[in-house]
């Protein structure tokens, strides 16, 4: 890495909390360095507080471009300039571009979700997912997949900040889309069963499972699963959250959440470069 630094190279950058876990310096480094690109991509823990201080200091720096993630994903746009038709639809941005001084925000999370369903062969195209979550990831998931055609999607979420929200998502869903959206609350857990009862898919796309949640499974009862319920999360360290493990046991296939980091990252790759990843090379070193 050293050795390819210049006085020119050109900075991207993660901002989250916590970070310290995420791959996406290894993904991306590694990316760069393959095809000979002169950038660097660096992790910097950033909450909501920080937030607005952060983004000034990467635009007077003239970075390229960034990755958003948690708590960052839903609130980051109050400082960008523009938005892109996905990222406005969806609420939340993962990625953002630098283009001359004007900061463009992105979300590639949803369509890297529905890619590594795809690479897992798993296809919802025209039927149910139930989905928990409402937060960046959780929106951009589910507006994705209603664009791309999946036929109904119960959202469950806690009543807590993000609930209003979600019944926002499911309006547009429902408005803008051929897709049937629903919105519960995940206290319900009866409620919670009969909706994974007749869908193809459980996806958990909130933090629970990931330190310091990593004890916690938002999922209350195994026999909520079943064998032919393929089950997702979007965490992808641990590699098998608590509820994957209960899922592994129940018989259902299991998903987690490196896919859609290689796939969302790919994209942002190419947003920020204008080239391909190389992604059969860096699933050899993250997989």
């Amino acid at each position: 890495m050293a050795e390819r630094i210049t006085g020119k190279t050109q900075l991207i950058g993660l901002i989250a909390t916590p970070i310290s876990h995420s791959l996406s310096p290894t993904m991306h480094n590694e990316a760069f360095a393959k095809l000979g690109l002169d950038y660097v991509y660096l992790a910097f823990d950033c909450g909501i507080e920080q937030l607005e201080d952060v983004v000034k200091g990467f635009r007077a720096l003239n970075l390229r471009g960034f990755n958003v993630s948690m708590p960052n994903k839903t609130v980051i746009h109050k400082y960008l300039d523009k938005l892109s038709p996905a990222a406005e639809l969806a609420g939340a941005v993962n990625t953002v571009v630098n283009d001359n001084g004007v900061l463009t925000g992105h979300i590639t999370d949803g369509v890297g979700y529905m890619r590594s369903l795809k690479e897992e062969g798993v296809d919802i195209i025209g039927k149910k997912m139930t989905l928990i979550g409402a937060g960046g990831a959780a929106t951009a998931i589910c507006i994705q997949a209603a664009l791309d055609g999946v036929k109904e999607i119960s959202i469950f979420n806690r009543k807590d900040d993000f609930y209003k929200r979600a019944e926002k998502t499911v309006r547009d869903i429902n408005e803008k889309t051929g897709c049937r959206a629903q919105l519960f609350d995940l206290a319900d857990t009866e409620r919670l069963r009969a909706e994974i009862a007749d869908s193809v898919i459980l996806t958990d796309a909130t933090s629970v499972g990931m330190k310091p949640l990593e004890d916690l499974c938002n999922i209350p009862d195994p026999s909520m699963l079943r064998p032919d319920l393929v089950v997702s999360d979007v965490v992808y360290i641990p590699k098998k959250t608590k509820l994957l493990e209960m899922a592994e046991k129940q018989g259902c296939k299991i998903i987690n959440g490196l896919g859609m980091m290689l796939w969302q990252g790919a994209k942002a790759f190419e947003l920020w470069t204008g080239q391909e990843m190389p992604v059969d090379y860096v699933k050899e070193i993250l997989f």
